[in-house]
């Protein structure tokens, strides 16, 4: 069997991320055939025998693809060490390791696929597959149609300049202080560190409400805050053609 570097093996296996690798790997929490494993290090996953704090570890065959619809309040990981509530007590009832693949803030809320599938968790993170998110963004004010145009600008930020994104205007909304508020729908192409949050602010707009509402081909739905659902197989066949 072909080798493969033992931050993908362990990836691929379902078993930790990549980055979580490496760091076991700094700590000397890795072995591989009794040695302690180094970046870089390969395997052969049908000869090699890989230990993590002296437990074998097994590659995982099954594949398992999780759309969550993340609330309000929750960080994007499976541990907080802040102690703060975390997605993995909404995904008690899984009995395999997954990870989230990319990230909503706190304060964000929506689609987040979770998966132990780390090539196709690698595609849909990585930049040069451009895979488009779509966000559904109140706003606290009356969008007017020059405001729409200039949100549409890309600009530079924290130095980097955005790559093209798009916005619709989808109608305004009356709040309970009889002011008025725009609801806005934008599809990015990549995903920098709240980029929508940043976007909005720099045009003077304050985001009341964020959420996700796709992924590349998967989308959040009716799908209930809180709660999860396997993928399709059509969704899972997609995201593998990416």
């Amino acid at each position: 069997m072909e080798k493969v570097r033992i931050q993908k093996y362990l990836s691929n296996s379902g078993i930790i991320s990549r980055r979580t690798a490496e760091k076991y790997i700094l700590e000397s929490r890795i072995t591989i055939n009794g040695l302690p494993a180094k970046i870089g290090d390969t395997v052969d996953p049908s000869a090699d025998i890989v230990k993590i704090d002296g437990k074998a570890v097994e590659s995982q065959n099954k594949y398992i693809y999780i759309a969550l619809n993340k609330p309000v309040g929750y960080v994007t990981t499976m541990s907080d060490d802040k102690d703060r509530r975390d997605i993995s007590a909404l995904l008690k009832n899984i009995n395999t390791r997954i990870y989230p693949v990319g990230r909503l803030d706190m304060y964000s809320e929506g689609l987040l696929i979770c998966t132990n599938d780390g090539e196709v968790a690698n595609k849909l993170m990585h930049p040069s597959h451009s895979i488009s998110k779509s966000y559904i963004t109140v706003v606290t004010t009356e969008v007017t149609p020059d405001q729409l145009e200039k949100l549409s600008e890309p600009f530079e930020i924290d130095g980097y300049f955005l790559k093209p994104y798009e916005v619709e205007l989808i109608g305004h909304l009356r709040a309970e202080n009889n002011k008025t508020f725009s609801s806005l729908r934008f599809t990015l192409h990549e995903g920098r560190n709240r980029e929508i949050r940043k976007i909005c602010a720099h045009n003077g707009l304050k985001v009341a409400k964020l959420t996700r509402i796709s992924v590349g081909p998967v989308e959040l739905g009716n799908l209930p805050s809180g709660k999860w659902r396997y993928l399709t197989d059509e969704e899972i066949k997609k995201l593998k053609e990416i």
